[in-house]
């Protein structure tokens, strides 16, 4: 992901309850509205025992914005009291990146 630095990550790191009847269709619908908000850039989300999702933002207002997104708020409601156990955020500014990619 190549975009201008610097930006931030919020980090949304969760354990699930076993009663997870609704989470993939709900977290497909928050991925696709906050793809539609200004100034979000990407997502990145792995899910084991741990989930940790990241998605990367212009700015702190756009993140302000997302977190007041009424049907986000919708579905951090739903979140704590069905899906998960336990959840951390983190917002962190990302000042400088690098990879790695093996050539074919």
């Amino acid at each position: 992901m190549k975009t201008k630095l610097p930006y931030y990550a919020v980090i949304f790191t969760s354990t699930q309850t076993e009663n997870i009847e609704g989470y993939s269709e709900m977290a497909e619908k928050m991925e696709n509205l906050a793809k539609e908000q200004k100034g979000y850039i990407g997502i990145e989300s792995a899910r084991n025992t741990v989930g940790i999702t990241v998605s990367y933002w212009k700015s702190l207002e756009a993140i302000k914005a997302w977190k007041a997104n009424t049907q986000h708020l919708f579905a951090q409601q739903k979140g704590r009291e069905q899906w998960y156990n336990w959840y951390n955020v983190r917002i962190c500014k990302v000042e400088r990146e690098y990879e790695f990619e093996k050539a074919n």
